[in-house]
């Protein structure tokens, strides 16, 4: 990682609190802009879930100066991409444009932070809450596995925890946004003093500074919400539940909590995931897939969530296969690396998951996230370079520490997903 850690690194604060970060990398004509804003769904309440995604959506609906769907059509014109998505801790947008056009994208960015309420309306709220509703029907409520899945988070986190509750948001909480819940929305996270903008690419550091506070400079700050922090304790306790879905499989998970992204221990469970399930040659795939056939496909991942972290381990169901038996499975393979890891299944996980950061590193778009990433969560930008150098030092006994720390049976959550059809 030595190579992108040598190139030109800026950071500094405006006036008005916005950070901002300069990346220089001039092998190509282009411009990566990244703008993260501290807010998700864990920002949130009870009854009013899914406005940090909803938002995501208003702000391409035009700004004061901006027309509905202009945003896009601007930056099309001159060959430029753009986008955004919502997760539990932040929202982003970014855009990649040539580098001669930086002035359009930081124009577009600023005028929705600082002009976006002066066109915000109901017709544009009620348009962007049925396109909201309707993604969540595609991807959940309509989606194999989809509803199933937020029931695990429901199991997994405790209901007073902000990651209980799914990032798109409930429907009866979307339909009963009002105008004035998301105008209040707006004004107490959109603001410069809870952001991070970061450029990646072809610029001169100096000059790009000087745009930047020519669009951003005068938007004013606001005073923010005290922060709460959500640790989760270590489940005392097991939950096993089955659920009936409209599934031809039946598919097994397992939970468990976690620490959070950043901490050693997050890099140790997220490299005991890879060696898991990572690849045709790992244990999971190899025992349950290929020998046994047991099970149609496999995964474990683990989140990279700012609060605490969820480990997931599951596995689809061949048909005619007893889920109980699966899980049982499941759990074996745990019980074996709580024992240890195979050096050679270590080796196998870090040199998949090394070429996966670096081959990511190749895109400006992922430098400047990772670098907004680091900055919002750490405030040192220097370390989105880190992450090479922390998986490679977790040793063998790391991982099959958070093995017996953290993926204990009596300490997980484990839910079965049946055909609606099938006895649950």
């Amino acid at each position: 990682m030595s190579g992108y850690a040598a190139l030109p690194l800026h950071q500094t604060t405006l006036a008005n609190g916005l950070r901002v970060v300069l990346h220089v990398d001039r092998r190509l004509p282009l411009v990566a802009v990244n703008l993260w804003y501290h807010v998700g769904s864990k920002n949130e309440r009870p009854g009013r879930t899914g406005f940090a995604h909803l938002f995501e959506h208003m702000l391409f609906q035009g700004s004061a100066h901006v027309g509905t769907n202009d945003h896009f059509r601007h930056l099309q014109s001159i060959g430029g991409v753009a986008n955004g998505s919502t997760w539990y801790d932040r929202t982003n947008y970014y855009e990649t444009v040539p580098s001669e056009r930086l002035d359009l994208a930081l124009w577009l960015e600023s005028d929705r932070l600082g002009f976006l309420l002066p066109a915000l309306d109901q017709v544009k709220l009620d348009t962007q809450r049925e396109v909201v509703l309707n993604e969540r029907r595609q991807r959940v409520d309509n989606q194999p596995y989809g509803r199933p899945y937020e029931r695990l988070f429901e199991l997994a986190i405790p209901a007073e925890h902000p990651y209980h509750w799914p990032v798109i948001g409930w429907e009866a909480d979307l339909r009963q946004a009002s105008l004035d819940d998301v105008r209040e929305f707006f004004r107490t996270w959109y603001v410069p003093n809870n952001a991070v903008l970061t450029l990646a690419g072809d610029f001169d550091p100096g000059d790009a500074l000087a745009r930047v506070e020519r669009w951003f400079g005068e938007i004013p700050s606001r005073p923010l919400p005290q922060r709460r922090r959500w640790p989760l304790p270590p489940r005392d306790g097991a939950v096993v539940e089955t659920v009936a879905d409209d599934v031809r499989l039946a598919r097994v998970y397992l939970a468990y909590r976690a620490p959070a992204f950043g901490e050693d221990a997050w890099f140790a469970g997220s490299l005991l995931a890879a060696v898991l399930a990572d690849g045709k040659s790992s244990p999971l795939y190899r025992n349950l897939v290929w020998e046994r056939q047991i099970a149609q496909d496999s995964g474990a991942f683990l989140y990279p969530t700012q609060e605490a972290a969820l480990f997931v381990l599951w596995a689809t169901a061949r048909p005619g296969v007893d889920p109980a038996s699966l899980a049982a499975s499941l759990r074996r393979h745990l019980d074996e690396v709580s024992s240890g890891v195979r050096p050679e299944d270590h080796e196998r996980a870090l040199r998949r998951t090394l070429t996966s950061i670096w081959s990511e590193l190749e895109s400006l778009e992922a430098r400047a996230d990772r670098l907004s990433r680091a900055t919002t969560f750490f405030d040192r930008p220097e370390t989105a370079w880190d992450e090479p150098a922390r998986y490679g030092a977790r040793s063998l006994d790391e991982l099959a520490e958070f093995a017996s720390r953290f993926l204990a049976a009596e300490r997980g959550v484990e839910l079965t997903v049946v055909p609606r059809s099938a006895p649950s």
